[in-house]
């Protein structure tokens, strides 16, 4: 039971529409589907300190408002300057890009500035986790590992998709694909922006 909830949860999260799956995306192509491989990677590097402390503060999670307001705001403040790095791609990366792709750094600002682990550790996270853990340990790895099997599978897919067509776009193609990331990028960055003023009651 913990393990197949583990892989329905990684999968929805892995295939959610955000900035992680749009960075996955622009990295893939930009740079090639090792570079989109690397960022959808990188939970596995920023999620077990975000478990750690959302396990620790889960009991206080009323007082976390302001503390997930200042994430919020500043993961909109990165993601919009993915944004930015998106739109301004010229055809030209797609085949000699120039300075280094970034994609291990990029992904793990953008996963721990990004609220969505955050909130989702400290509420469904932490509840079956926690409830995995009485169970006994085995069957809270169980969890975990289907969880970020699912979670980082579904967005190495997603990275070798993209690449196995990167070679289609050229030109004017190129160009609207990535700006549309871009604007994906902007509308999540707007939504960040929207959430932290909400958590600081701002709005």
């Amino acid at each position: 039971m913990a393990l197949a909830s583990g892989v329905l949860l990684g999968l929805s999260a892995g295939l959610s529409p955000g900035p992680m799956l749009a960075l996955v995306l622009a990295q893939t192509l930009r740079h090639g589907p090792r570079e989109g491989c690397k960022v959808a990677l990188t939970p596995l590097v920023t999620d077990p300190p975000i478990i750690f402390v959302t396990l620790v503060l889960a009991a206080k999670l009323a007082q976390l408002g302001p503390l997930l307001g200042i994430f919020s705001i500043a993961g909109g403040v990165f993601v919009l300057f993915l944004a930015y790095e998106s739109f301004r791609s010229s055809p030209q990366e797609t085949a000699a890009p120039t300075g280094p792709p970034g994609s291990w750094l990029k992904g793990i600002v953008t996963n721990l500035l990004n609220p969505h682990p955050w909130v989702f550790w400290l509420t469904v996270g932490a509840a079956l986790l926690g409830k995995a853990i009485a169970q006994g340990w085995p069957v809270a790895a169980a969890f975990l590992f289907g969880f970020y099997l699912l979670l980082v599978g579904s967005k190495v897919a997603v990275a070798l998709l993209a690449g196995r067509s990167r070679h289609l776009l050229a030109g004017r193609t190129y160009r609207l694909a990535m700006r549309v990331l871009a604007l994906l990028l902007a509308a999540f960055a707007l939504l960040l922006f929207r959430a932290g003023l909400r958590h600081l009651g701002a709005i």
